[in-house]
């Protein structure tokens, strides 16, 4: 455990140090820094941060079943701008589990993510960014609202825009502590994820995702599910969200879900 720690702990002050060096140019400051910057609903994230000294909320609530199990998660995530280009987002979720599962209500794993918009407009990548995270073990591993386990991530973002078209694609590795009977020790992931608008204040996402096959004790086949649904913008500062998520492949679990994204302010 104490591995996997240090390497979160050295990954994310290693990001903050570059993108600190390099966020001081305030000329990367975005142009509009209180309308909000949606990352939910979909799995995948996009490039875009914070303004810094800025605060934006995102918070929903999702319903999972599969084979008869209930899960009904509450996703929060609070973000703060840093410095030009850089984000610090914590996150966390109350959750409780029925149907054929022992009902049981309690917190779920908690993490941090320090998101770095490395390049803008680039060839290929378009705008890119390096989000390095650290998950905590606060769940129970008993009932299921944990892994047991300190993982540390990085995720890798690739974002393009054509007006009010927005695409996407994430690319993700997981690296857990444990002996790998709770949870696999190495997870890899990726998304390609689609906005656009419908009318007025009306828009559109939709997301294929998958998490490839594991390995281990705890090691699963491989998922691959669409996520798709309606946003809308009730202030240029607060987006709804609502939609529903589909397995294709694998035990991911069929999903509804509901939220809003808040661009509270300047600290």
């Amino acid at each position: 455990m104490v591995a996997p720690l240090a390497v979160g702990i050295a990954a994310l002050v290693m990001v903050a140090s570059a993108a600190r060096a390099q966020g001081s140019d305030s000329s990367a400051a975005p142009e509009k820094p209180h309308e909000a910057q949606p990352e939910r609903p979909t799995v995948a994230t996009h490039a875009g941060t914070v303004a810094p000294g800025w605060v934006e909320l995102e918070a929903g609530v999702e319903r999972d079943h599969l084979d008869g199990a209930h899960v009904l998660l509450t996703p929060t995530v609070l973000k703060f701008g840093i410095v030009p280009r850089v984000q610090l987002e914590l996150l966390g979720s109350f959750q409780h589990l029925s149907g054929t599962i022992p009902d049981y209500s309690g917190i779920g794993d908690v993490s941090a993510a320090l998101k770095w918009r490395a390049l803008e407009h680039a060839p290929v990548l378009g705008d890119f960014a390096l989000q390095p995270s650290l998950k905590l073990p606060a769940g129970s591993e008993s009932h299921g609202t944990g892994t047991g386990t300190t993982d540390v991530g990085l995720l890798l973002i690739s974002s393009h825009d054509w007006g009010d078209y927005a695409l996407d694609l994430n690319a993700g590795y997981t690296r857990r502590s444990g002996d790998g009977t709770q949870a696999p020790k190495n997870a890899t992931l990726w998304t390609v994820s689609f906005g656009a608008p419908v009318y007025s204040k009306l828009g559109w996402v939709a997301e294929l995702y998958g998490y490839p096959r594991t390995t281990g004790p705890a090691g699963e086949d491989g998922i691959v599910a669409f996520l798709t649904g309606p946003t809308f913008a009730i202030e240029k500062w607060i987006v709804l969200d609502a939609g529903a998520i589909f397995p294709l492949t694998g035990a991911q679990p069929h999903a509804l879900y509901a939220g809003l994204t808040w661009n509270i302010g300047k600290l």
